[in-house]
């Protein structure tokens, strides 16, 4: 683990392996070892950079009381500065997702190609915001513990959690290492992010679109609707795999993510 300081707070991050850089953006309430399966695929033959998002495993919450997705994007461009890369792969699952979408806005000449995984385009409801205000609210007053005990049987799907609770295990200790504050300002932050719909056709950079069968945060619908906004777009669906597919099938996400950098390489 590296610290970068940037943008005023000390941004935890890995960075392994040589060759094109690959920047993977990790969901919420995480932290970079959410990568670690697709880190060890890729490191022979790209730079993987993975950073602990504002407020998320080791690095440290700012001082605003919602962490946008704009700002997370900010401060993915500050890290790729810090270590000199002007071009990445930039990729993202859930709230990683919505970062990379928002990173694209604001720097799209950085971005050599998009992974979008488990993610969606859409902005919160109304609804959705009052529950992610509940949620902050509940995260401060009862810690880490009392979201993942929410949140786990909607991250996995129902043959993962009877079958494999190691794999629950693993996220909920990923859980345990998010601040208080850290969770619930990146829960605002997601409340407020903005709707990127009307910008999926103006995407132009080679993008894959991931989704598990099973994911019942953003469903399968969501991953279509990228891959019909977004032209050229690539859609892998993995069978029985839910929200966290780069988990809980980590074999066939590598394929598929393995399939699509090469395709990029001239």
């Amino acid at each position: 683990m590296t610290i970068a300081r940037v943008r005023g707070i000390e941004l935890a991050y890995s960075d392994e392996g040589t060759g094109t850089p690959v920047v993977l953006l990790h969901g919420f309430p995480f932290n970079r070892s959410l990568w670690d399966e697709q880190a060890a695929e890729l490191r022979d033959r790209h730079r993987v950079i993975r950073p602990d998002l504002r407020g998320m495993g080791e690095t440290p919450p700012g001082p605003e009381e919602a962490a946008t997705m704009d700002e997370m994007a900010r401060d993915v461009a500050a890290l790729m500065d810090e270590l000199r890369v002007a071009r990445a792969v930039v990729g993202g699952l859930s709230m990683g997702g919505y970062v990379a979408l928002s990173f694209y806005r604001m720097f799209s000449h950085r971005v050599r190609a998009l992974v979008l995984a488990d993610t969606r385009a859409t902005a919160d409801s109304e609804e959705q915001k009052r529950a992610r205000e509940a949620s902050a609210l509940q995260a401060v007053e009862e810690g880490a513990q009392a979201i993942a005990d929410d949140m786990l049987p909607k991250l996995l799907a129902p043959r993962t959690l009877a079958e494999r609770p190691e794999v629950a295990e693993r996220l909920r200790a990923m859980m345990r290492k998010t601040k208080r504050r850290g969770m619930a300002a990146a829960l605002r932050g997601m409340a407020l992010r903005r709707d990127h719909t009307g910008f999926l056709p103006d995407i132009f950079a080679p993008t894959l679109v991931v989704v598990g069968s099973e994911d019942a945060i953003t469903p399968p619908a969501d991953a279509e609707l990228l891959r019909r906004e977004i032209r050229g777009s690539r859609l892998v669906r993995i069978e029985g795999a839910g929200h966290v597919s780069n988990l809980e099938a980590p074999e066939e996400f590598n394929a598929a993510l393995a399939s699509f950098l090469k395709d990029l390489e001239p």
